[in-house]
């Protein structure tokens, strides 16, 4: 990509401001030197990493790179064998803590998270644990060592402490004696070339045995090491010599072992810097509000409402538009400060961000191509006023472009052949716009000229497009329209202004009729448009009418589907409930004959009894027929559908909750379940209504009552916490008679997982249950081995 065309379209600035999001050198560095590449598989693998990056740190802020620095001038002194200092392996550790935040940031929150583009960087990472905590051990600063370094240091540091300690007893008893006291300048003891001694008078010197090691910068007194204190002084030097090799043998040892990862260090390093780059990126993608744009080949740009990233994006008006698919050259006209010369630069520079890796300020659904040359011709001068060093100054660039522009290049020209005689200059414009066209070039190019809009009127694949102006306010609204030549508002603005209208009349008069029809045309065409567009509001706002509309009634269709259901499984319920009484009471009936009488005829009782136990039987059993018959599946909802709070039925565990989250892109939905939330598929779910109030069909009796109750208020979950084994037991088999009443088809037991002693019995239980067709312990995000899913026959 040429330079020129970078500085022109300011894509520096953008850089600049990526940069400014770096927490490193060497991710500001990257930033800096960030160039648009050509090839799609390589910007499309970094516009992807872009994006991931954001929706990462949505979830979770990135780790600090507090200290991150270029540690690759230290790993070259180690591979020839130098030891590194105390700041060096500090440095290193900053990384190597770098690294360990890093992964902890990359780290997937599940098993069933699915990878992204960043997930890689994940196992490439080594933090080098080991390493970094021996580190940490025996180096406190940039130029302490700990005493636990190691043992020899230890010892040393201890004996130089006793000497000290044993060096200040005897000074302080010395100045302190009433002999030396006329002697002394001050009774304090100093530090002179690294030994104790005590300040003396000149005039006393010689009354002081000793070494003298300074004087005063007056020279009244001198710095005098006693004689009872040079051995205790040469100890300590000796102590503090042997100290110095003990720190060079730690330091070499920790060069040692720090030679050895440093490959795995300098990997870290960089792919640390290139995380930095990439988190730069999306954190800028955040700031404009950017999306990852589609690409191709084909030279097929689509933007849809794009700003232009330098402009405040409070004010910045967005603009849509295409090139390439259904013309391949857009002729620009409007006045000026319309916002021309914006658009132009949008489409420019959203180009060169996107081939970069960078979001782009666009909807989703933008697309753009892969362009290996962009060239642009843009000035800022928007003055009448040029002169010809201006116009020659663009003809260069017009020249130049025309040499190397070809059908794989997209080509900007602002104000074409201005600055000169308007008649000369449209012929030329024309001329210009008829080789590129036929180069095969995508070009988008402004204009003042008329010329050029019947150009684009009457030549196949060029399209005519305006910046609208309105002449109420006379101010643009900087809103693009393509399909749409721009008008002269030179009469209508004049006129606002003030400007008599015998002056304005004498104008048009000196324009050809031609000229005024076209004028008359193009303003014709532009309120047609506008028409258009009111029109096509209202119509976009009665089709979403209609289908809220659609919608509300099918919901209203399965409502009365499920009520209708309800009523008849009820019906059917109180008349196997009528057949199970009359059955029991002939039972009891025949029991108590069989007391009463051994003449009775028991055979015929027994037949009545049978025959009265086959209704009842065929009752339910025609019962369970028709709730299947009868029975509305629930709505499989869309991402759309769910909104917070809503009532769902999640499927596989046969259990009504409310939606807590909206679903994210994996379509994972937060599910409250009585006491637990659970994170569900939005593929397990269904649309439910609401529960049943408290107190509606209150007035069943018997057995249908009871069943009612049960399945209204069992929960698909429960909890033994706390319970003994016995008691835990029993509170279970009263759930499993709720469960297989309710006709749930699984459940989660909870029964933590403490000495496992509960749940073995609570499984072996299960075991043996005749009603349970199989259980198995719940997986990572479902309670682990606290809990225990069953499914019921």
């Amino acid at each position: 990509m040429n330079r020129k065309v970078l500085k022109t379209l300011e894509f520096y600035k953008i850089t600049e401001r990526v940069s400014k999001h770096a927490s490193s050198d060497a991710g500001l560095q990257k930033c800096l030197e960030l160039l648009p590449m050509t090839d799609i598989e390589s910007i499309r693998t970094a516009q992807l990493q872009t994006g991931d990056a954001v929706l990462r740190l949505r979830k979770k802020p990135a780790p600090s790179y507090n200290g991150f620095k270029n540690i690759l001038p230290s790993l070259r002194r180690l591979a020839v064998g130098s030891t590194l200092t105390c700041e060096d392996l500090l440095e290193i550790s900053c990384v190597l803590d770098v690294a360990a935040g890093m992964q902890r940031f990359l780290r997937p929150e599940s098993d069933e998270e699915e990878p992204d583009t960043l997930s890689i960087f994940y196992d490439s990472l080594d933090p080098a644990a080991d390493l970094n905590s021996e580190i940490k051990r025996c180096i406190l600063g940039y130029d302490e060592i700990a005493d636990d370094a190691s043992p020899a240091l230890r010892d040393i540091r201890r004996k130089m402490t006793a000497a000290n300690l044993q060096i200040q007893r005897t000074l302080s008893s010395l100045v302190a004696s009433a002999s030396m006291k006329t002697y002394l300048q001050d009774s304090v003891v100093t530090m002179r070339n690294g030994r104790y001694c005590i300040p003396v008078k000149l005039e006393h010197k010689n009354h002081v045995p000793g070494m003298v090691h300074d004087t005063s910068g007056s020279g009244s007194t001198v710095f005098i090491e006693p004689m009872s204190v040079v051995r205790l002084n040469n100890e300590l030097r000796e102590l503090s010599l042997a100290e110095a090799a003990e720190i060079q043998v730690i330091l070499s040892k920790l060069s040692l072992s720090t030679s050895l990862c440093a490959e795995a260090i300098e990997a870290d390093y960089k792919i640390l810097s290139e995380l930095d780059f990439i988190l730069a990126k999306a954190r800028y993608s955040e700031e404009i509000r950017g999306c990852v744009p589609e690409f191709n080949e084909e030279g097929f740009i689509s933007l849809k409402k794009a700003r232009h990233p330098l402009l405040d994006i409070k004010t910045a008006v967005p603009i849509s538009l295409e090139l390439g698919r259904d013309f391949s050259m857009l002729i620009v006209t409007g006045p000026n400060t319309g916002g021309k010369t914006v658009s132009l630069k949008t489409v420019g520079l959203l180009t060169l961000m996107g081939q970069a890796g960078l979001n782009i300020p666009a909807l989703d659904g933008s697309m753009l191509s892969v362009f290996p040359e962009v060239y642009a011709d843009i000035g800022d001068e928007q003055s009448i006023e040029q002169n010809l060093s201006t116009f020659s100054s663009h003809m260069t660039n017009v020249v130049s472009i025309l040499e190397k522009a070809d059908s794989a290049s997209l080509v900007l020209l602002d104000e074409l052949c201005s600055g000169t005689d308007p008649t000369e200059g449209a012929a030329l414009a024309q001329s210009i716009l008829t080789r590129l066209h036929q180069y095969g070039t995508r070009c988008m190019a402004t204009t003042h000229y008329s010329e050029l809009k019947v150009f684009a009127l009457q030549t196949e694949d060029v399209q005519n497009a305006c910046c609208e102006f309105d002449v109420e306010t006379l101010r643009p609204t900087y809103r693009l329209l393509v399909g749409l030549p721009g008008k002269s508002n030179a009469f209508a603005i004049s006129g606002k202004l003030g400007l008599d209208e015998r002056l304005i009349e004498d104008a048009r008069n000196r324009i050809s009729r031609e000229n005024i029809a076209f004028e008359d045309v193009l303003a014709q065409i532009e309120i047609n448009k506008k028409n258009a567009e009111i029109e096509l509001a209202r119509a976009d706002a009665a089709l979403n009418e209609a289908k809220a509309l659609k919608e509300k009634y099918e919901k209203e269709e399965a409502e009365l589907g499920r009520r209708r259901a309800g009523i008849i499984e009820d019906a059917r319920r109180e008349a196997g409930d009528i057949l199970q009484e009359a059955k029991d009471y002939a039972d009891n009936a025949i029991k108590e004959i069989r007391r009463t009488s051994k003449n009775a005829d028991i055979n015929a009782l027994e037949r009545t009894r049978t025959e009265t136990g086959k209704k009842a039987k065929a009752a339910r059993e025609k019962i369970g027929q028709e709730r299947k018959k009868t029975q509305v599946q629930g709505k499989k909802p869309k991402a759309g559908d769910l909104i917070i709070g809503q009532c769902v039925r999640v499927v596989s565990m046969n259990a009504t909750g409310s939606v807590t989250s909206l679903p994210n892109q994996k379509g994972q939905v937060n599910v409250q379940l009585g006491i637990m939330n659970m994170k569900v598929n939005i593929s397990d779910l269904e649309l439910a209504p609401e529960e049943p109030k408290a107190g509606k069909k209150a007035d069943k009796t018997g057995i249908g009552r009871l069943r009612y109750s049960k399945t209204a208020e069992i929960s698909g979950e429960i909890k033994l916490l706390g319970l003994t084994v016995d008691e835990a037991l029993i509170e279970l088999d009263k759930y499993l008679d709720d469960a297989q009443m309710a006709h749930l088809s699984s459940a989660r037991i909870v029964h933590g997982k403490g000495t496992g002693a509960l749940r073995n019995a609570v499984r072996a239980r299960l075991n043996k249950d005749k009603r349970v067709k199989s259980f198995r312990q719940a997986e990572y995000g479902e309670g682990d081995a606290g809990v225990t899913i069953v499914e019921f026959k």
